[in-house]
């Protein structure tokens, strides 16, 4: 859906993001910058270079997606940080370009990954980083019909479950227990009360896990259930309102074509 929204708009939202001026491009949790393409694309259709700063978790899909998009793009420039958000976004404010406004991206409904209160942090302190006139693209999943969001968390293919079963694969690993991940199953549940899809793994039978580097001996019971992450949903009012309490507008959306998903132009207004 999202990659629909710029396969559409890309040029639009640069010409919204930019207005007259030369733009530099952040985004955050870029991973492989498969769709970032699309944007970059139409940046360089206005201006002559571009100078690109992804940061991701993972040195290697950093490598990896720069390969990638310098071959490209010979005019573009990349100045990538591996890391975690809170170390990054005080050496993005240091490196900023003077001379070029700032498009932050953060998309694939990441922001969902955030509980309320967590999104707003995080934006505020990615608004500390920006100056008043520079833009953030938030991609933003909706809410929609629960029976959906369901069974796009439980998909037909077991890709969701084998990702959320992974956890006891990793906790094995790293912490020396002994869970049998076929002893649980993957559960979504959306919570339309907190406007989350929840994920859990549930125990199939009664067992005790043992997690050896802790010292740690956990009983399960039949159906007793272990909460693993959430992913949540906005409506257009609520993205507004987090925009407001951020030092944020929001500006523009644009939908895909089934109207499930957003990406929402935030400009930095007042001080930073």
């Amino acid at each position: 859906a999202e990659n629909e929204i710029f396969a559409r708009h890309a040029d639009e939202i640069v010409a919204d993001a930019s207005g007259d001026s030369k733009v530099s491009l952040i985004e955050l949790g870029s991973g492989s910058a498969t769709k970032t393409r699309l944007i970059i694309e139409s940046l360089l259709k206005r201006q002559p270079q571009l100078l690109y700063t992804p940061v991701d978790i993972s040195p290697a899909a950093l490598d990896e997606s720069a390969r990638v998009l310098l071959q490209s793009f010979p005019s573009l420039r990349v100045n990538a940080y591996a890391g975690d958000y809170d170390s990054a976004l005080p050496r993005l404010r240091e490196n900023l370009d003077a001379d070029a406004r700032v498009l932050a991206l953060f998309l694939g409904s990441n922001v969902g990954n955030f509980d309320p209160s967590e999104a707003r942090t995080f934006l505020r302190a990615l608004r500390g980083v920006l100056r008043a006139g520079d833009a953030l693209l938030l991609g933003a999943d909706l809410k929609k019909d629960p029976d959906a969001l369901e069974a796009a968390y439980d998909d037909a293919l077991g890709v969701t479950a084998a990702f959320n079963l992974n956890l006891l694969a990793r906790v094995n690993r790293e912490f020396a227990a002994d869970f049998d991940p076929r002893a649980f199953k993957h559960v979504a549940i959306y919570n339309e009360a907190q406007g989350r899809v929840e994920l859990y793994v549930e125990s199939t039978r009664a067992q005790v896990v043992h997690i050896r580097a802790l010292d740690m001996a956990v009983s399960f019971d039949a159906g007793e259930r272990l909460h693993t992450e959430n992913s949540h949903k906005y409506d257009l009012e609520e993205l507004s309102r987090l925009a407001d309490a951020t030092g944020f507008t929001r500006a523009r959306t644009w939908l895909d074509s089934a109207g499930q998903f957003s990406s929402n132009l935030f400009l930095a207004v007042g001080e930073s």
